[in-house]
């Protein structure tokens, strides 16, 4: 048989060597091919194509060069080649049946071999192996997810985005991540916000175009006191979402921060963005004014060395996917839908206190909640009990729904420690900056006043009458605290760390 290479060529190392680097070099070739008819690009079939499939390439190169060298050397010592190749004699009819069988087998093999290839990327590329995968330490992430309003947005959309560099930083960040899984390093629960993640601009308004946030939005909240009548009281907001650009509408309201003309910027006290002491704000005109904190104030020589961020979407909505609500917001929800009875005596503070208990396990968490509500009503409320029964069974496989979506004792997740910067009822919010402790050199005070970012157009509790005004009423605190709502956050009591 005529060889088409030197001596040199033949031998084992060599031709594994060159048998990788075909496979590989093929496969690059064929999920080429196949990222071009997609109609949708997966991030993941980049580094596959690009980074991981090249290595082998190169390393197959290199056992190539290394056998061909070998092989060279023993030559000169006037050794015999180590690799013999088998002749194959086709008119040899145990021979011919023989590699016949042999090719249509790895005829085979291939194929089944590329289709499984190609379905376990598949599966790689889906938001089910990112959830479950590693599914103690992603679970609160992923079943949060599931119940989002981003929960058909895929997850490399928002975590990575379109093009081939930060996918590539996002794989190479995540190396310490396979790490610390494999090894159990990993901190529990997961720290937030990420470090280093893509500007809003390049992932969020992909979908979402601030320039255009310029209506107003009614927002009707149903609220329940927690006494034993479950005290129903509502308030009616219109929120001044605001944004937009001069030639398309409003440039006030909340979403003027995320107009692209305006530019501000800010120093964080704390890893979570929670202290906010010093603000800079730039204006289309260029007009440049800085906000100081009078409770937290830095010094100059503080402000020169401390980490500076502009601010984005992400600084307000920070927890757009990866929610955990607070237990008196969902409660209060469930109610105002008639899935838990409100006619139940104090069952709002029930479900409150038996989702705060501290539990071991999920499980623990979800018994202890059934048999905590059944034992509240049977003692101090046993005709109802029996009465009821239907309304408190419903009542306890609600609760417990909030509790599977909300707590992750194996990772320590609760909602406390993961703060949702929209509002300021349960987290400080909108009030790290407009508190009215943030003043510039000319006296100029962020405000912390309702009506800068809503009107309250009516509030109305269950025995008094309706306070409507379209150009807004002054807010009542539902239980008599004086003029303390209007000096302390909301946080601070619906809160408490």
């Amino acid at each position: 048989m005529k060889r088409f290479f030197p001596p040199a060529f033949y031998n084992l190392r060599t031709l594994i060597g060159a048998a990788i680097s075909s496979v590989s070099f093929g496969l690059v070739v064929f999920l080429t091919i196949l990222d071009l008819f997609e109609g949708e690009q997966k991030p993941y079939i980049g580094i596959l194509t690009f980074i991981i499939l090249p290595i082998f390439i190169l390393f197959g190169l290199g056992l190539v060069f290394y056998g061909t060298w070998r092989e060279h050397r023993r030559e000169k010592k006037g050794l015999p080649h180590e690799l013999k190749l088998p002749r194959i004699d086709l008119n040899d009819p145990k021979q011919r049946n023989a590699f016949f069988w042999i090719s249509l087998g790895g005829l085979m093999l291939l194929i089944f071999s590329a289709f499984g290839s190609f379905k376990a990327y598949e599966y790689t590329d889906s938001d089910q192996f990112c959830g479950t995968m590693c599914h103690d330490v992603m679970s609160p992430e992923y079943t949060a997810y599931e119940f989002s309003p981003h929960a058909r947005v895929g997850c490399a959309k928002c975590h990575i985005g379109p093009g081939a560099g930060w996918f590539v930083r996002a794989k190479l960040s995540g190396a310490y991540q396979v790490y610390a899984t494999i090894f159990n390093k990993y901190p529990r629960p997961i720290p937030t916000p990420i470090e280093n993640l893509r500007p809003a601009q390049e992932t969020c308004e992909q979908c979402h175009w601030p320039k255009h946030f310029y209506s107003e939005k009614s927002l009707k909240n149903s609220y329940f006191l927690s006494d034993e009548k479950n005290t129903h009281w509502m308030l009616d907001l219109l929120i001044k979402i605001g944004g937009g650009n001069i030639e398309a509408g409003p440039t006030s309201g909340i979403h003027w921060h995320m107009n692209i003309a305006n530019e501000l910027t800010y120093i964080a006290a704390d890893s979570q963005r929670q202290n906010i002491p010093w603000i800079r704000s730039k204006n289309v005109d260029g007009t440049v004014v800085v906000y100081r904190s009078t409770e937290n104030p830095l010094t100059d020589e503080q402000i020169g060395t401390m980490k500076k961020r502009r601010m984005d979407c992400i600084d307000c909505h920070n927890r757009p996917t990866h929610i955990y609500h607070p237990p008196a917001r969902s409660i209060n929800h469930v109610m105002s839908l008639g899935w838990i009875n409100p006619n139940l005596p104090n069952v709002k503070s029930v479900s409150l206190k038996a989702l705060e208990m501290p539990y071991s396990t999920k499980q623990a968490g979800l018994d202890s909640i059934k048999l905590a509500m059944e034992d509240y009503y049977q003692t101090n409320y046993p005709v109802l009990a029996r009465t009821e029964q239907d309304s408190i069974s419903r009542a306890i496989i609600e609760v417990q729904k909030i509790f599977s979506r909300n707590y992750f004792p194996e990772m320590h997740v609760s909602w406390k420690k993961f703060p949702d910067n929209i509002g300021h009822m349960y987290y400080p919010g909108c009030f790290r900056c407009h508190d009215g402790k943030h003043v510039s050199d000319d006296g100029k005070v962020l405000s912390r006043e309702c009506n800068v970012c809503h009107t309250i157009l009516a509030q109305q509790f269950e025995k008094e009458g309706l306070r409507l005004s379209l150009s807004g009423v002054e807010y009542k605190h539902p239980v008599d605290i004086g003029n303390a709502w209007k000096e302390m956050n909301c946080s601070d009591c619906h809160n408490p760390q």
